[in-house]
């Protein structure tokens, strides 16, 4: 479920639509919680159907640490990539606000977390050097996201949650207990989808 306080926009010919801050959303704040309604698709599903199905899912879907596909039920399915993205992916199947957004300000997640199926190519952007989102980013950029998420989730008491009730209540404990820096955050590391041997050319281990 998406943050209420979000629309959806275009935004550019090139891009299409994306999701948008209709109110100030601070940081710390969870923008993004599965819930209910999200479907959570088996890969066997997505092989057996027609390609205009399976084209459509690929598209709007991410794939968990277990290999599912998740099909967002509302406006979150529209959210873009960027590299300097402001909202992250943590390991509690939620993602939250890692810095301050503002009114009409677009909400944008690093696609490096969502264990992409192949690689693709991204515009460029200022203060990066990356250029493309690899199935395994995880892997070379979790040192970075673990403190955005932490960064993030210690402000998780200290701000309006409309969609605390939504999180899933084995996570719950986990996620106020970091946030009263009484327990350290699993690593993002844990969100990877280690679908077969990696070459290990392709892992970071630094």
């Amino acid at each position: 479920m998406i943050h209420p306080d979000t629309q959806l926009g275009f935004v550019s010919p090139s891009i299409g639509y994306g999701v948008f801050a209709t109110k100030f959303i601070p940081q710390g704040t969870i923008t993004w919680v599965l819930d209910k309604l999200d479907q959570e698709i088996d890969e066997s599903y997505i092989l057996a159907i027609d390609d205009i199905y399976r084209d459509q899912l690929l598209k709007y879907s991410f794939r968990n640490a277990q290999g599912k596909y998740i099909l967002c039920w509302d406006i979150a399915r529209y959210i873009n990539h960027s590299f300097d993205a402001n909202c992250i992916l943590t390991p509690y199947d939620l993602v939250i606000a890692a810095r301050d957004i503002h009114p009409g300000e677009e909400l944008t997640e690093d696609y490096g977390l969502l264990n992409l199926d192949e690689p693709f190519d991204c515009l460029p952007e200022t203060g990066s050097d990356r250029v493309q989102v690899t199935p395994h980013d995880i892997l070379h950029f979790y040192h970075e996201w673990d403190q955005k998420a932490v960064d993030a989730i210690r402000l998780f008491k200290k701000v309006d949650q409309p969609l605390a009730k939504f999180i899933n209540s084995k996570f719950l404990p986990k996620v106020n207990a970091v946030a009263a820096e009484q327990d350290q955050m699993d690593s993002v590391v844990s969100c990877y989808y280690k679908r077969s041997i990696i070459p290990s050319s392709q892992v970071n281990y630094s």
